[in-house]
């Protein structure tokens, strides 16, 4: 018998309350949701920059819209009986009502237990939004957030570090503000340094989601808890190393005629079980 969503929410919550950290990884399709799903994790969260990828599309140049974005995460959760939160990037639009309404047809239409709206604005000539107008629409997202007959995760997204604005300070004023308009975790992707993850996490009080899986970062989920770390997630990381092994593999044919990738390839049987929900 398959969980309702309050039930998933309210392990999805609980995963946030426990001690220590928690892995949850990004799939980007129904069978890799399947896949993690049978290794044992115990949330997924979707992948803006995977999604892009499979629909051979760039990320964050807007070309994703909201439909596909709650299309692909519906089908993550049908897929599996797992909590599932998602990228929902800046909530598909720059005012606080776009950012609210996606949050509602996230819980409602798609059936997930979180999300995240980010202060990054998809255009590069002003990559984030003012401070002010960042903090109403987390506001806004939580609200909607709120309103549901269940516990949504509502996460704050500070993206300075993604978009060359290395500032500790403001990212920190940032999630600090996102945390008392009602953020339930906060999310600042980017950090590489020790210093800089612990002195974000010591410096609010709602869990704080880490990235990992980018260059020049390379802590343990043990070492990440020692840090403050809550929740680890892995952001295109793991979609971009499955595309890594398919352009190796297709370059060996191509470049030499031979097939030795096949020898580290999941076998078929393996993979048809999976998919039939073996």
């Amino acid at each position: 018998m398959r969980l309702s969503q309050a039930e998933k929410a309210e392990r999805f919550r609980a995963l946030h309350a426990r001690p220590g950290a928690f892995v949850i990884p990004n799939p980007w399709d129904a069978g890799t949701a399947r896949i993690l799903a049978s290794l044992g994790f115990e949330a997924l969260t979707t992948t803006s920059a995977g999604l892009a990828f499979a629909l051979g599309r760039p990320d964050g140049a807007g070309v994703v819209t909201r439909d596909e974005a709650l299309a692909n995460a519906k089908a993550i959760v049908d897929a599996t009986d797992l909590p599932v939160a998602a990228d929902l990037e800046n909530g598909y639009g720059d005012t606080p009502e776009a950012a609210a309404q996606t949050i509602r047809l996230a819980g409602e239409a798609a059936g997930l237990v979180g999300g995240s709206i980010e202060d990054a604005t998809g255009d590069p000539k002003r990559p984030i939004y003012d401070f002010q107008h960042a903090v109403e629409r987390v506001a806004a997202a939580v609200e909607a957030a709120q309103a549901f007959p269940f516990p949504f995760v509502l996460v704050g997204r500070a993206e300075n570090f993604l978009h060359g604005r290395p500032d500790l300070d403001d990212t920190i004023r940032r999630l600090q503000a996102f945390e008392a308009v009602g953020a339930d975790a906060l999310y600042a992707p980017g950090l590489t340094k020790a210093e800089d993850i612990r002195t974000v996490c010591a410096a609010v009080n709602k869990p704080v989601n880490v990235i990992m899986g980018l260059k020049g970062a390379s802590f343990s989920v043990v070492q990440l808890a020692a840090l403050g770390v809550r929740r680890v997630s892995v952001g295109s990381a793991l979609c971009r190393a499955a595309l890594g092994a398919f352009v190796r593999a297709s370059r060996e044919i191509r470049e030499h005629g031979t097939f030795t990738f096949a020898e580290e390839a999941m076998p078929y049987p393996e993979v048809n079980d999976l998919m039939a929900g073996a």
